[in-house]
């Protein structure tokens, strides 16, 4: 009997369109000889099933199941790719692990922490892990631009502590640029973070571990031809995106070992992807853990595991059988 696996996109943020790409990414990544697929769309209340005629129908969310015709269909196992809320902060985790079901990504506890960014770095911050300098707001609070200035310094980037996809963030560089940055940031999130610029080479580098085996993939090199990494660099094309990085073996053990030990840190599962700001003199500084990365034919991680030489169809399936 072929497992049914639900691959689970949408959510109820900005991020809405990255995570239906990402869906169709993976999609064509799993092993259709072996597995049942069925896209599932959460948007709010709406849970839906992708049907293979193109139709859509509601998910029952009592068991997690749907009727295809006069059959009942219950998931064996989810696949979630919703970036942002409920996909990324333990909430549906929470509602999977309630219904007994297996999922491909972190727990309730990872999903909660590394999706609030202040609480991942100050958290990261106390094994050893570098971070930069940062303030967080919550709604309602203010800061003086003379704060800002004083305790994080010019430029800096404000952008929404939860969430993801660049959405909301801004560069700032003068004093006038502040108080509007804040303001874009609350239309995105009810929490803001304001964090001191580091110069230098952006990496990014993804990992799994199942029961088996432990895999840190090759480092990726992100150079944007904007300001910073941003929603056009990231899905259109504004950025060269070198894997394997061009950076010595010696940083890039460096930077795979401590990968690997943020993911036993924090007691991951499935893919993450953390990325990082290589400063003056080698320093490996943490920018953030994504614990569901995209998975577009063109996102980072399937463009590491091309690099590893392994094939994105055998991960999905480690991803998958170590959960049974």
């Amino acid at each position: 009997m072929k497992r049914n696996i639900a691959i689970v996109a949408g959510g109820d943020t900005s991020e809405i369109v990255v995570s239906l790409r990402s869906a169709q990414g993976i999609y064509s990544f799993i092993d259709k000889e072996k597995y049942n697929l069925y896209i599932v769309e959460m948007e709010g209340r709406r849970w839906e099933v992708q049907l293979p005629d193109g139709s859509k129908t509601p998910v029952d969310r009592n068991d997690f199941s749907f009727m295809n015709g006069a059959e009942k269909v219950v998931f064996d196992f989810a696949y979630i790719t919703i970036h942002g809320t409920p996909g990324e902060d333990g909430r549906l985790q929470g509602y999977f692990d309630m219904m007994r079901i297996p999922y491909s990504c972190c727990g309730v506890l990872a999903a909660a922490i590394t999706y609030d960014k202040f609480v991942c770095n100050q958290y990261l911050k106390a094994f050893g892990v570098r971070i930069s300098e940062s303030l967080l707001l919550r709604q309602g609070q203010t800061v003086s631009d003379e704060d800002v200035i004083e305790k994080i310094g010019l430029p800096c980037f404000i952008k929404p502590n939860l969430g993801g996809s660049s959405f909301g963030v801004t560069k700032v560089k003068t004093r006038e640029q502040i108080q509007p940055a804040i303001a874009k940031a609350f239309g995105e999130a009810e929490e803001v973070m304001i964090e001191a610029f580091m110069a230098g080479t952006e990496l990014t580098c993804g990992c799994y571990k199942t029961k088996e085996k432990s895999v840190v993939f090759p480092l990726t090199e992100v150079v944007t031809h904007n300001e910073f990494f941003d929603y056009d660099a990231k899905y259109n094309g504004q950025v060269d995106e070198i894997t394997p990085a061009r950076v010595s073996e010696e940083l890039t053990k460096r930077v795979q070992a401590l990968t690997s030990a943020i993911y036993d840190i924090l007691g991951c599962s499935g893919i993450i992807r953390v990325d990082y700001i290589i400063t003056e003199g080698e320093k490996i500084n943490l920018l953030e853990v994504n614990t569901t990365p995209g998975m577009t034919a063109t996102s980072f991680i399937p463009q590491q595991v091309r690099a590893a030489g392994m094939d994105i169809k055998d991960v999905m399936t480690d991803i998958i059988e170590n959960k049974f």
